[in-house]
């Protein structure tokens, strides 16, 4: 299994591990990586994950070497797998957190993008390759790009298939902060650690709202968000948190 799933209490970590070829995903590890988040989603005591890569490298994007002449059918199969991995990333119920260095490449851009916070290394180099073999981006990457960076920018990225290093991802608003490669995942956790010791009821809610907001007028969205608070009190956590509040004490948050 090239897809590895290891947990740090309520943090899970989800890596790319085939190491030999940088990381790339075959066929076999876009099940293993749909079926990873899935069963993670449906395990409440998961409270964030951490999204990376093996070895020093977050994932060279999909094998070439499977690519090739394939039928209709075959090419719509290897497409919806490939979406259904975009979608794991960004419809996961808690908040993702790519941690990402050495190379990411074309799909993997897309699949740390649909991640809700990318942290990346010195080292990391950030490509979409796909014009090198006749494609278009897929994996969503365009619709990130559009939603995060100026369009003139995203256009150049992708028309050029240029490659993007750690500072200019940081100063274009595609990572959140740059750190040397030995403290990339140590930040990764603290980051994750954090976010699980929150309300996870509350947070999820809030990824809706981010999520949602982009497709929404301002009413709309205010309509959307009223929807939430009213639910969110009757939580244990929210009760908890008035009653800490007043004992002047931490609030302790089980995602009730």
């Amino acid at each position: 299994m090239s897809i590895t799933v290891t947990r740090d209490g309520p943090v899970a970590i989800v890596a790319f591990d085939r190491p030999r070829a940088k990381n790339a995903f075959t066929m076999a590890m876009r099940r293993d990586f749909v079926d990873a988040f899935a069963a993670l989603d449906a395990d409440r005591s998961v409270r964030a994950v951490v999204l990376t890569g093996s070895e020093g490298n977050f994932c060279s994007g999909a094998d070439i070497g499977e690519m090739g002449d394939t039928g209709p059918e075959d090419f719509l199969a290897r497409m919806h797998l490939l979406h259904a991995m975009a979608r794991a990333v960004a419809r996961f119920r808690a908040p993702v957190i790519a941690a990402v260095d050495g190379v990411c490449i074309g799909a993997a851009w897309g699949f740390a993008l649909a991640a809700d916070i990318v942290l990346a290394g010195e080292e990391a180099r950030f490509a979409a390759t796909f014009r090198r073999i006749g494609y278009a981006p897929d994996a969503g990457l365009a619709w990130h790009f559009l939603r995060t960076i100026n369009p003139m920018r995203a256009r150049e990225i992708v028309y050029s298939g240029r490659e993007v290093r750690a500072e200019e991802a940081l100063a274009s608003g595609l990572a959140m902060e740059v750190l040397p490669g030995d403290a990339l995942m140590d930040r990764a956790m603290e980051l994750a650690r954090d976010i699980a010791e929150g309300p996870a009821t509350a947070l999820h809610l809030a990824k809706r709202q981010f999520a949602a907001a982009p497709a929404m007028s301002f009413e709309t969205f205010l309509d959307f968000e009223a929807t939430m608070q009213p639910l969110l009190g009757q939580t244990g956590d929210h009760r908890d948190a008035v009653t800490a509040f007043r004992e002047k004490r931490p609030p302790r948050f089980n995602g009730g």
